[in-house]
């Protein structure tokens, strides 16, 4: 038969020649396994089964160790280092790395993963039969992963973004005892950032499909998001001297995402919120606290670029 990188097989162990190890072979061909690679009662004439690879100078190697996947299957795998030309090395539980190579990793260097990320990946072989990684495509993912139940509605979970892409980011939500996962997406709307590929993200279950795939949100729930937006901007009125900051309805989006973080549709939503409870209210561009009404003409012609200066 044919030794081929990627396979675990039985082989019989021919001879020793110290100081490098155990040569085993099918009959046709031999193959070295160092000591560092064998189990320590074997024994000339052994039939043992080991996992083939190629080592560092593409010599094809023989060991016992057991990898966490094998030729055509799939594993979550580490990246363990990058090279900026050849790609991510992926650590496969023998010592050594697998390649991924760039071809496979985003165009957007920002999207790459870092060192410590896990990416979902298949063992293949290159042209010249060694052993190779790529990126599991849904496809393939799908075959390993569950329909999410209906109590996750609601639930923070952690996720692996496989696919990020600019309308949205693709994962598998873990399962935990469940199993491998379910399919999941962030929209662009209801992202944090731009999670990378083989980022760990937390993301919120805010929709279950009849398909099993679930809609994904990396941000609080609206009424949620919509108190701590209030408490952030209450907080930041009763700092100014005047009880007012010079934000409301009319302010531009851009300028409320600079000062504060937050969208200006969740800016609207805590504002609302803080006047309903009669805690602020609005006069032109201002927005004061309640409390100190009788001061409110002190800064309303004031521009807002003068007050910031404050």
């Amino acid at each position: 038969m044919s030794l081929t990188a990627g396979t675990i097989v039985k082989l019989k162990v021919n001879r020793e020649v110290s100081p490098f190890g155990f040569f085993v072979g099918d009959g046709e061909e031999e193959l070295l396994m160092p000591y560092s690679d064998a189990n320590t009662k074997v024994r000339v004439g052994d039939n043992v089964e080991v996992f083939i690879h190629h080592d560092t100078d593409d010599r094809m190697m023989a060991t016992m160790r057991r990898p966490v996947l094998t030729l055509g299957e799939m594993a979550l795998l580490q990246v363990a280092d990058i090279h900026p030309r050849l790609g991510c090395f992926l650590e496969m539980g023998l010592g050594r790395q697998m390649l991924l190579p760039n071809r496979q990793l985003p165009e957007l260097h920002e999207l790459r993963p870092l060192i410590g990320d896990h990416v979902y990946a298949v063992m293949g072989h290159d042209k010249q039969g060694r052993l190779l990684a790529k990126l599991a495509t849904e496809d393939e993912l799908i075959e390993r992963c569950f329909h999410a139940p209906s109590s996750w509605k609601g639930q923070w979970m952690e996720a692996v973004v496989y696919k990020p892409l600019q309308m949205g980011t693709f994962v598998v939500v873990e399962g935990g005892v469940l199993g491998f996962g379910a399919i999941g997406m962030i929209h662009a709307s209801e992202r944090v950032g731009l999670p990378r590929l083989g980022e760990r993200v937390k993301v919120r279950v805010a929709f279950i499909r009849e398909d099993g795939r679930v809609n994904l949100s990396m941000k609080q729930p609206k009424e949620v998001g919509r108190d701590d937006d209030a408490e952030l901007l209450l907080a930041f009125i009763k700092e100014r001297p005047n009880g007012g900051m010079p934000y409301s309805d009319a302010t531009a989006a851009d300028l409320i995402q600079t000062r504060f973080g937050i969208s200006k549709s969740a800016f609207k939503r805590a504002v609302g919120k803080l006047m309903k409870e009669g805690l602020v209210y609005q006069e032109g561009s201002w927005t004061y606290l309640t409390a100190n009404r009788e001061q409110a003409g002190q800064g309303a012609n004031q521009e807002p670029g003068e007050s910031e200066q404050e």
